[in-house]
């Protein structure tokens, strides 16, 4: 029988991943709200689609095996490993919107975790994470999943859906969709999560790709929309 100590990665990681994480993740679609606007996304059937798209040839494809990495990295110590993916994924943000949603978000999180006792008082991890310059979201949250020894494939289940489920609120506020629909879509996208996870955990970096035009062009129309909801 498994020991309630066993569970604390767990904990942490429902902590990690949770809405109420103080990032400001709800406030960012992404250029959800732009397709919206110019009726690409109109119900939840385009809604599922455009997510769903996203979540496999974008962040499944790039984020997922990054922060996988990352996590390698952090539990090595291996900060100049840190830098250079985190450096990697700040370049390939496509445009000031997508930049500024993960250096705020980054910023929000090593603050939150250098003032959080669960995590600043593991040895070494506090300073380790405030030595990295402009540090990614991505880059914050591995630190965190690393040092509370979360396992990689949870990890990454929980990242992928911790995204998923807030394109899906942004799309139950942006197109609008009913509570019901919203969990449809949540149900529809986790059923994908764990092979897309699998998958990220064996893919090299050369094969690395988030080529997503299409999140590149709303989120470049998203920066001039005239009226918005979201930051990005």
């Amino acid at each position: 029988m498994n020991s309630a100590p066993d569970l604390l990665p767990l904990v942490r990681l429902l902590q990690l991943a949770s809405p109420a994480l103080p990032v400001g993740a709800y406030t960012y679609s992404q250029g959800l709200e732009w397709v919206v606007e110019s009726g690409v996304v109109v119900r939840e059937t385009d809604a599922a689609a455009w997510i769903g798209d996203l979540l496999e040839w974008s962040v499944a494809r790039f984020e997922a095996p990054l922060l996988a990495s990352q996590l390698v990295a952090w539990s090595r110590g291996d900060l100049g490993e840190v830098a250079r993916l985190n450096a990697d994924f700040l370049a390939s943000r496509e445009t000031a919107e997508l930049r500024a949603e993960t250096v705020q978000m980054g910023w929000s999180l090593v603050r939150l975790l250098a003032e959080l006792d669960a995590f600043a008082a593991l040895p070494g991890w506090r300073a380790r994470l405030l030595a990295v310059d402009t540090p990614c979201f991505p880059t914050a949250w591995s630190a965190a999943a690393a040092a509370w020894q979360v396992p990689a494939d949870q990890a990454l289940a929980a990242y992928l859906w911790a995204w998923a489920e807030n394109q899906v609120m942004a799309a139950v506020k942006a197109v609008p969709l009913g509570q019901s629909a919203g969990q449809r879509l949540l149900a529809a996208l986790g059923e994908r999560i764990p092979a897309l996870v699998e998958h990220a955990l064996q893919l090299p970096e050369a094969r690395w790709s988030n080529y997503t035009p299409g999140l590149a062009i709303a989120s470049s129309r998203h920066e001039t929309q005239y009226t918005r909801l979201f930051r990005s």
